[in-house]
């Protein structure tokens, strides 16, 4: 196939989790009837969930058929991924959402399971926002495994307070949870895989022999991470704040997704242009070598999410 080079928009993919709000549907105003809207997958490679482009020549076409038949030309220069590699999301925790886990690379290797190592960024959060990610300081197992029982497991964990653009990383292993009261971008291996530790009383499913199987022990470290640049083994993770236009030049090496933390903005490239709205998505990719930035009123805020060299 002849390959369509320019920015992709895809049709946000919502979840109706029962700890969900409403406020993503609110604050970006998408015109959607009332509802719980816990969770908006913006970019999603998942049988479960998949992202379809919503403009251009290939509007239409899944994120998988683009992953397979573009190649590197969307994914970047030696890239050969079965499936597009990240999943992006907007979460609302109306309430707080379940004490969980995810394998990393090795849990998953030894005990089954997709590998999740995640990010989030805070890009609203009210007075009582908080999250939790890692063990207080002399935590073991055994001390977490009675706590659950006792239904104190809130008091092992540890207490993040989060605000806007507040950023914590969550590595795979690190046991976590997102309080009432975030809305966050989340950024994550393509991965589904959640062992649920502990649910504030809700008649969910536990998996508690299979998240300690893959718990990181001793993880006492403080998760926040600069919110400005950050990168891990799975993704490059930066925020922009515009008084004006900025141009991006693209090595080739990867994709790049934009999300317009504030706009709405206006991408400009050879060929093009596209208007995005506030708390707008766009896949741009890896071969497309130059674009261009503009906030369409005094100022704007773009979080741009790539690779790391192979």
């Amino acid at each position: 196939m002849m390959h369509e080079i320019y920015p992709l928009r895809f049709e946000p993919v919502y979840r109706d989790y029962v700890w969900g709000g409403d406020r993503i549907v609110r604050k970006y105003r998408r015109g959607l009837p009332p509802g719980i809207y816990a969770e908006s997958w913006e970019i999603a490679d998942r049988p479960d969930g998949m992202s379809v482009v919503a403009n251009g020549r290939l509007k239409g076409k899944t994120l998988h058929q683009l992953t397979q038949t573009m190649g590197e030309v969307l994914l970047g220069a030696g890239r050969r991924d079965e499936s597009f590699p990240l999943l992006v999301k907007i979460i609302d925790a109306h309430e707080c959402l379940s004490v969980q886990v995810h394998p990393d690379d090795e849990g998953a290797a030894r005990f089954g399971g997709e590998a999740k190592t995640e990010m989030w960024y805070a890009l609203e959060a009210d007075s009582r926002a908080r999250v939790y990610a890692g063990l207080k300081r002399g935590v073991t197992p055994e001390i977490l495994r009675s706590a659950i029982e006792n239904r104190t497991v809130a008091d092992c964990l540890k207490t993040v307070p989060v605000k806007r653009g507040t950023a914590v990383f969550v590595p795979g292993g690190r046991i976590h949870a997102i309080d009432a009261g975030c809305l966050l971008l989340e950024i994550q291996q393509n991965s589904n895989t959640t062992y649920r530790v502990y649910d504030w009383g809700r008649p969910r499913e536990l998996h508690l022999e299979q998240a300690l199987n893959v718990l990181r022990p001793n993880d006492d470290e403080d998760p926040r991470v600069d919110a400005g640049e950050f990168e891990c083994k799975y993704f490059i993770f930066r925020t922009h704040h515009l008084n004006d236009s900025k141009s991006f030049r693209n090595d080739g090496r990867s994709f790049h997704i934009l999300f317009a933390e504030e706009g709405p903005l206006q991408i400009r490239w050879t060929g093009g242009t596209e208007d995005i709205e506030e708390g707008t998505t766009l896949l741009i990719p890896a071969a497309l070598k130059e674009w261009t930035v503009v906030p369409q009123r005094n100022a704007g805020s773009l979080v741009q999410i790539s690779l790391p060299s192979v």
